[in-house]
């Protein structure tokens, strides 16, 4: 499980809300509170796709 870089999650945000989105380390996902969306990461690259989000 690889880690996304620390100075891309300052700057990512929600593809729907583009509001501000937290990192799960315990998941390795980003997740979106607001939206309720969970993105995977992938050799740590985020995968801020809508079609690929997941709820929670």
């Amino acid at each position: 499980m690889t880690e996304p870089n620390e100075k891309l999650l300052e700057i990512i945000v929600c593809p729907k809300c583009r509001g501000k989105v937290d990192y799960n380390s315990n998941e390795n996902k980003i997740i979106c509170e607001t939206c309720r969306l969970k993105f995977e990461i992938l050799d740590g690259i985020p995968i801020m796709l809508l079609d690929e989000a997941k709820c929670y």
